[in-house]
């Protein structure tokens, strides 16, 4: 499944979230999903992408995993089914968002909660979505470098 529609299906599975623990499993499903596409990309990507996409690879392996199993939707992980990314910009925005709605119901779960290891698996959660946000970020900031300067003619070559 091409990343932008594996992005949109681990979006509706966040959003219909009920349970702290079902949260905290479905975050663990997006950060591997980062890490699954920073490693297509890492292979198949733009050049100019493919250092980030190491690290964004990197950093979506940090989490731990789910707090319960029984708590994956799905039974499997949703990020084993990714074939490949058609459209590197399409795919990281929709990432980008992605990883905010995990963060987001992250602290809200870790705010909500009084148990104090599912709370501190939640800031260590936290820690890793936003680091590989700002890992998808600066890739989008590239590929907007690289498309300005495609655009803009080199003026020392240009014809006056």
């Amino acid at each position: 499944m091409d990343a932008e529609r594996l992005i949109a299906v681990a979006r509706r599975a966040l959003a219909e979230c009920g349970a702290a623990l079902d949260v905290v499993a479905e975050a663990w499903q997006v950060q591997v999903l980062a890490q699954a596409v920073g490693g297509q990309l890492a292979v198949c990507g733009p050049q100019e992408l493919r250092s980030e996409a190491r690290g964004l690879s990197e950093t979506g392996g940090r989490v731990g995993g789910p707090v319960d199993a029984r708590s994956l939707h799905s039974g499997t992980l949703r990020a084993a089914q990714l074939t490949g990314v058609a459209d590197p910009r399409k795919a990281l925005t929709a990432l980008v968002a992605l990883l905010g709605e995990a963060g987001m119901a992250l602290v809200g779960v870790a705010c909500a909660t009084d148990e104090e290891g599912l709370y501190w698996q939640c800031i260590e959660a936290i820690d890793a979505v936003d680091e590989s946000s700002d890992r998808a970020r600066a890739m989008l900031r590239r590929l907007s470098l690289r498309d300005h300067s495609q655009e803009s003619p080199d003026p020392a070559t240009s014809p006056p």
